[in-house]
């Protein structure tokens, strides 16, 4: 339930202590997304009464899970937190290797990387990239809720003649999920399977 020091300790030890601590936190949410994962494929209708009775909400439950999927053992970076990796889930595939591998390389922490992540995002959209206000790269990256901002969407129609603007949805982490399988389930990318899908809507109207 707590941590008791019995004797004086050295700055050097308290540190090393610290170190450790923060690695085995930012471990035990891997362990708990790669077991969500498990109960979801193995018992799946007892897997949501047995989330239920946990003590995180279940939105974070759901964060924790996605994350896992989308990174399995071998594509994990361990100088990397767990919340580095939700940074950039919501990206594709060579985009969160990019990144991570960014982050890795210059030691960013989990702020410093959504802020590259987002002004880089902003840019390809051709508006002007901004830091967040009260942005702390001293934030803690033992972020045990897990609960992502929505994720945005920016789809942009290139099958039309005329000139191609963006238009930024924002989603849940859960709904972009479902939209993503919906995605895959046609062969196509998540951006372009929703320009489609909105055309569609458009037609019908």
């Amino acid at each position: 339930m707590g941590l008791l020091f019995t004797a004086k300790q050295s700055f050097s030890t308290w540190e090393e202590l610290g170190t450790e601590l923060f690695s085995f936190a930012d471990s035990s949410t891997w362990w708990i997304a790669d077991w969500l994962v498990y109960g979801e494929f193995v018992f799946h209708d007892r897997y949501e009464e047995a989330i239920r009775r946990t003590s995180l909400s279940y939105q974070t439950l759901r964060n924790y899970s996605w994350v896992a999927r989308r990174f399995p053992l071998s594509r994990r970076h361990q100088g990397l937190s767990f919340s580095h990796h939700l940074e950039v889930v919501a990206l594709e595939q060579p985009e969160q290797d990019y990144w991570l591998g960014k982050a890795s390389e210059l030691g960013w922490s989990r702020n410093k990387l959504r802020r590259e992540v987002r002004g880089s995002l902003l840019m390809r959209q051709g508006e002007p990239a901004q830091l967040e206000a009260g942005s702390d790269d001293a934030a803690s990256d033992a972020d045990r809720t897990a609960t992502s901002p929505t994720s945005t969407l920016a789809l942009l129609d290139t099958t039309s003649t005329s000139e191609a603007r963006p238009l930024n949805l924002r989603f849940s982490a859960e709904d972009l999920e479902s939209l993503e399988r919906a995605a895959r389930r046609d062969g196509e990318s998540i951006e372009t399977w929703a320009a489609k899908i909105v055309r569609r809507a458009i037609a019908c109207s």
